[in-house]
This record gives C-alpha cells, structure tokens and sequence, in this order.
C-alpha cells in the first residue's frame, strides 16, 4: 500500500525556513536604522538670503589635498 503523499516537502519547508530568518533579519535591522536616525541631531536652518557655504576643517583638508 502507498502512503499518502504529502503538500510540505522538504525544499518547501527550506524555503520557508529561510523566507522567515530573512524577514526576521530585516525587521531587526529595520529597527535598528530607525533608532539610530531618531538619535541624530537635527539638522540646521538655511540662513535665508544664502551665504551657507561655512569654511570647516573637512572643507580646509580637502582643498589641501588637491594642492599640486
């Protein structure tokens, strides 16, 4: 006598094994994005007749890498 064959064969419970750890890992590192965003600062106002370019460090070390 045969058996019954069955709907859930081993490469579909594979397949959702891994479908389900991808979703878990995406939603933990969603999570994660999320809390670091909210952490950072806000960003400043444009000052409102231009003049926003500011001469930084990062700006100066730039331009002294660009020197020939």
């Amino acid at each position: 006598m045969s058996q019954p064959k069955s709907k859930l064969s081993r490469r579909t419970l594979f397949v959702g094994a891994g479908t389900a750890g991808a979703i878990a890992a995406t939603a933990s590192l969603l999570r994660r994005i999320t809390e670091e965003a909210a952490a950072l600062p806000p960003l400043k106002e444009p000052p409102e007749r231009g003049g926003g370019y500011q001469l930084t460090e990062h700006v100066k070390r730039y331009y002294r890498t660009t020197l020939v």
